[in-house]
């Protein structure tokens, strides 16, 4: 059964009740064991990369032509580039809901922006079919690792054929945009990076004027939630999916190690030396899906980054700190038997936000990927609910 909750009230919480608080009954988020087990490899010092690369498991059901083609180095963005036009056509062919059911008639376009750093950066929209009326746009914010280029294409679809206009970027140093894969140098450089892509996307001709939601999942939760405080006037409403609000304690390093991956991430930022886990079997209900995951052959799955690892704990500490602070529209997702991030985390937001439109959805049974690795009955119910909402909300407007 799905659980719902809505409000229109706003609630108070007492300053105790933070998360960074070290009591067991906290939320968590991020469930695995911290080791310090760097691989042996060659480094280097600070400004250049440290190579630590994990061995790429070989690809089911395809050949060894395109198996060698994915082995390759996907530091940088013109290999991630080769990589995924060699894969379009066998990752649109899987047995998945997203591809199978995904309308024919939706407009793609994808291009790319120079941003503000110089690096250029992909985009990419899905619009209803010609003489559809578009009700509102929706921005989103991929995950760590991920790309939009994968399942989301499906997702999209199904939004659009809505009739929504739905937008996504590949973070800089994630999926196809420019940047040493898997380095967040500065979380806040991907946050305005969001705002500033998502400027220039809503005064497109086909949404100005029209309602714009920001869409995060995960990490990308995390992102729009920041870029949604920074501000606040440019978006009218959020919708989050599994949204990383908090390192879980269980995979936060204990504080004297927090304190050496700060220091280490001054002299070797880029290295690949925080240990982590192949999280497909926590993530992706289905057997039969979870199996399809090596298919998104351009997503970051190496140890993380120092700095990137840095970068991500301060993020979130300071997030469960002004969560009081959002007060848009907003519409939380998640599986209620999430290992990756924790629902309570979003059962907090939910509680902590001072908006008085916002709804909580906790699905029974589902995992980390509720739009990706449920039944597909489960998958059409979650699209089905993100619709619904976007209607209630553009209908008022």
């Amino acid at each position: 059964m799905d659980l719902a909750l809505t409000t229109t009230f706003r609630p108070s919480i007492p300053p105790e009740s933070s998360l960074f608080h070290r009591k067991t009954d906290r939320p968590i988020i991020l469930r695995h064991k911290w080791k310090w087990q760097p691989q042996t490899s060659t480094s280097e010092t600070k400004g250049r990369t440290i190579t630590m690369a994990l061995k790429k498991a070989k690809i089911d059901g395809v050949s060894e032509a395109l198996n060698e083609i994915a082995s390759q180095n996907l530091d940088h963005a013109p290999a991630r580039r080769r990589v995924r036009s060699a894969f379009v056509n066998a990752q649109q062919q899987l047995d998945h809901i997203l591809f199978k059911m995904a309308p024919g008639d939706i407009r793609l376009e994808e291009w790319y922006e120079t941003n503000s750093k110089g690096q250029q950066i992909f985009c990419k929209s899905w619009l209803p079919k010609p003489g559809i009326r578009i009700k509102g746009a929706l921005c989103f914010s991929h995950g760590y690792g991920d790309t939009c280029t994968f399942f989301f294409e499906g997702i999209a679809k199904h939004i659009a054929a809505a009739g929504y206009a739905v937008y996504a970027i590949d973070h800089p140093g994630f999926g196809l945009s420019d940047g040493l894969h898997g380095y967040i140098p500065e979380f806040d450089g991907i946050v305005d990076n969001v705002n500033e892509q998502y400027v220039k996307i809503k005064s497109r001709p086909e949404v100005r004027g029209l309602p714009h939601f920001i869409f995060g999942q995960s990490m990308g939760g995390a992102i729009a939630l920041k870029a949604l405080l920074k501000e606040p006037r440019e978006w009218d409403g959020i919708v989050l999916v599994a949204p990383m609000c908090k390192i879980a304690e269980d995979m936060t390093p204990p504080v004297p190690l927090q304190k050496v991956l700060i220091f280490l991430s001054n002299i070797m930022p880029q290295a690949k030396i925080v240990p982590t886990k192949d999280l497909a079997e926590l993530a992706i209900r289905e057997f039969k899906k979870r199996k399809m995951a090596p298919y998104n052959v351009i997503s970051y799955s190496d140890k993380t980054r120092v700095k990137t690892a840095v970068e991500l704990l301060n993020a979130t500490k300071y997030i469960e700190s002004q969560v009081d602070k959002v007060a848009s529209p907003m519409l939380i997702l998640h599986g209620a038997d999430d290992k990756v991030t924790d629902p309570r985390v979003s059962q907090y937001l939910y509680d902590k936000s001072s908006s008085s439109d916002k709804t909580l959805k906790l699905y029974d049974g589902g995992y980390h990927c509720i739009l990706e690795g449920e039944p597909d009955d489960r998958i059409l119910t979650v699209l089905n609910d993100i619709i619904s909402w976007l209607d209630t909300r553009c209908s008022s407007n």
